[in-house]
């Protein structure tokens, strides 16, 4: 049998946008483990009679239902009550659920009210989910050939609820594996990827192929379903191999984090360190690498040179070249990499410059013009673009980082600057 999964998320702080439905998406990504369908997520408010009509709504087409929220002790609290009455459970008082929940009050050392007591009221029959991360326990029954699991919100309890009581529950109805890779490409549209793919995934079924567009990149999803993990991997590989073989040098890894993991998995391999020196990135390149982990063994540091003093006094930009050729061009760029090369004493450096916006600069360089320069002990070489005046100066600036992390991954590579 073919299961199809409702996530039904309860709160109105998400409706609201106060906080992101990040339950829903580790509980999808843990079914996809398990080979489970999830068709639909619906999020309802704390409003009783639209959360019965979310209810009534998956019943009907949803043979698994998974909610998250509304288990707490507060009036606003009615996933249990919602759900007991849809499936004609009754609420039966656990005591064990109770003695948990007083000792859990008294491990943190705070007076429990007597309304926490409520979560320990729970659907007759149902399979009792301990929380060892908070308060509300969690539940399982199956009624009227749907299996509901009830799992709290707060995801500090949801994740590990989830992943250590629902998932081995869940384990039995399991009926094979779904597996994906995920292939990341830089220096492509999501538009061109998608016209060269659009004949194979039309006509594939299993593995099925998915394109999603990033800020400045885009990802390949290839996904599978099969009994075994080895089968799924067996239908994913020749896959995978087939679009790396077609984008070339455009793919920079698969199931991989970003340009920067890559870049920085480089330096590693090959014992070299890497500094930078920014100009209208303003740092970013170096907070994208020191967001990592571990970096420090080879990021050796970055200078933000904003100004064109800093250029000159800190990384030794000649002036005649900001003077001639001003800040936003292909020969700063170079004098700025080779500076930091030298100034930072590291085996690799990049830099940045150019036009962020919203306005032009003084030499008339419209927004979007930007140069990024990687400097080795091999040479200097500069690209330069122009990304247009229509992003959003966020937009420009990551953009503009990641083609700085794409000259220095190429180059750890041994691939071509440009293709």
């Amino acid at each position: 049998m073919s299961h199809t999964v409702e996530i039904l998320s309860v709160g109105t702080e998400l409706l609201l946008g106060s906080i992101a439905n990040t339950d829903a998406q580790v509980i999808s990504q843990g079914l996809s483990e398990l080979g489970l369908n999830v068709y639909w997520h619906t999020v309802v408010g704390d409003n009783l009679q639209r959360a019965k009509e979310a209810v009534a709504i998956a019943k009907r087409r949803a043979d698994i239902i998974i909610t998250t929220g509304g288990l707490g002790p507060t009036c606003d609290d009615l996933t249990k009550n919602i759900l007991a009455e849809a499936f004609g459970k009754k609420l039966v008082f656990d005591e064990p659920s109770a003695q948990r929940i007083q000792a859990y009050f008294q491990r943190i050392g705070r007076a429990m009210t007597d309304n926490n007591l409520q979560q320990a009221m729970l659907p007759e029959g149902c399979t009792i989910l301990d929380n060892d991360w908070g308060t509300a326990p969690g539940c399982a029954f199956q009624a009227e050939n749907v299996h509901v699991i009830m799992l709290p919100g707060p995801p500090s309890e949801c994740r590990p609820m989830f992943r250590y009581r629902a998932m081995p529950y869940l384990q039995g109805l399991s009926e094979g594996v779904i597996a994906s890779h995920t292939i990341k490409l830089f220096g492509i549209g999501e538009s061109s990827m998608e016209a060269q793919l659009r004949d194979r995934m039309n006509a594939m079924s299993n593995p099925t192929l998915a394109p999603y567009a990033k800020e400045g990149e885009c990802e390949l999803r290839v996904t599978a379903k099969a009994r075994t993990e080895e089968e799924a991997q067996g239908l994913l590989l020749p896959t995978v191999e087939q679009i790396k073989e077609l984008f070339g040098s455009k793919v920079y890894g698969v199931d991989v984090t970003s340009l920067e993991e890559v870049v920085l998995m480089g330096l590693k391999e090959k014992g070299l360190t890497l500094g930078a020196a920014e100009s209208c990135t303003g740092g970013l390149i170096a907070k994208r690498l020191t967001d990592i982990p571990g970096a420090s063994s080879n990021f050796k540091g970055g200078i933000v040179s904003y100004t064109n003093e800093v250029k000159a006094n800190v990384l030794q930009v000649p002036e005649q070249l900001l003077t001639q050729f001003g800040a936003v061009s292909a020969q700063v760029a170079q004098a700025m990499a080779e500076g930091a090369r030298r100034v930072l004493d590291c085996d690799v450096a990049l830099s940045s410059t150019g036009v962020a916006g919203p306005d032009r600069d003084d030499r008339d360089n419209e927004v979007g013009t930007m140069f990024v320069a990687i400097a080795t002990r091999e040479g200097t070489y500069v690209r330069t673009l122009h990304l247009g005046a229509r992003p959003m100066r966020e937009r420009l600036r990551i953009q503009t980082a990641s083609h700085a992390f794409d000259l220095a991954r190429r180059y750890l590579s041994g691939l071509p600057y440009e293709d």
